[in-house]
């Protein structure tokens, strides 16, 4: 199967028990499930949950339990993109090439939607395709990638950012909390689904995640001065309009792109212990990278 096939695949899957694990749109109360929905289905890049069933392919984990894992995984990050484009946060009118949330709804039932899938994701990760034990580890790895400490402290210092000058050390803390944290465990978790998570395995994905993780966020900031808004599927260019430090503000684009091209080796050096069995998590990092190509 080729990357492409396998990608597919893989998304089609995800898609089918996205709609499985998300309230039917009827379902009371109407207005909240129909918002859901409309913010999960249908759009996004999907890689986290591909970083999910690439890494459970290397201990070979159920599709089932990936699916599971894979969809809870996707509802945080979705849950996050709501909540970041409220007026309140990044005032965004755009994400995924339509109408964010707030503008499709309104913003109450934005900030529920946020708050419904977060809870969504861990009835997903606990409705029975993983057994108790796996399911338990793999609630308790969402939890923290997505709290004070990950996503949700990352969120907080980048709000606290905007207009300041910061170091790149600090910058790549905060990008390493607010985006690597949920890829870190997108990688941990498909693996941790399956027989091959012993702690040298982890510790090699650690690697790899950090790599893969920043380098996704070198790339959004260099897409983000490079692209226009209809390639991008978000409004283009609005980081350095609101004052936020980026890698390409910080470092410059032809520091950034470097960047990138090394992280993208790095994670490749931390996948050679597992050789060919890493395939897909070489070619997803090759992904990650190659969206500035």
């Amino acid at each position: 199967m080729t990357f492409e096939q396998w990608t597919r695949t893989v998304l089609d899957r995800v898609e089918t028990a996205l709609e499985h694990y998300l309230p039917a749109a009827d379902a009371v109360p109407a207005r909240l499930h129909d918002a859901m929905r409309y913010a999960v289905l249908g759009g996004g890049k999907r890689v986290r949950p591909l970083l999910c069933h690439a890494a459970g392919e290397l201990g070979g984990a159920r599709a089932e339990a990936l699916d599971a894992a894979a969809c809870a995984l996707e509802m945080i990050h979705v849950y996050s993109l709501v909540h970041d484009d409220m007026p309140c946060m990044d005032d965004d009118a755009l994400r995924r090439g339509k109408p964010t949330v707030h503008v499709q709804y309104d913003e109450p039932t934005a900030l529920l939607v946020g708050d419904a899938l977060q809870s969504q994701a861990f009835i997903a990760l606990t409705s029975g395709a993983l057994d108790a034990g796996r399911a338990a580890r793999l609630v308790r790895e969402l939890a923290v990638a997505a709290g004070s400490v990950g996503m949700a402290g990352g969120q907080a210092n980048d709000l606290a950012s905007v207009g300041h000058a910061l170091t790149r050390e600090q910058l790549e803390t905060m990008h390493r909390m607010k985006t690597g944290a949920l890829l870190r465990a997108s990688v941990r978790m498909g693996a941790l689904a399956g027989d091959a998570a012993g702690a040298d395995v982890l510790e090699a994905l650690d690697r790899y995640a950090a790599a893969v993780g920043l380098a996704f966020q070198v790339v959004d900031d260099i897409l983000d001065v490079t692209t226009d808004s209809a390639t991008l599927g978000k409004t283009a260019g609005k980081d350095a309009k609101d004052g936020k430090p980026t890698y390409v503000s910080i470092i410059g684009l032809d520091a950034s792109r470097a960047l990138a091209e090394r992280l993208r080796a790095d994670a490749h050096a931390a996948l050679e212990p597992f050789g060919s069995g890493a395939q897909r998590l070489a070619e997803l990092a090759d992904l990650v990278v190659n969206r500035v190509s």
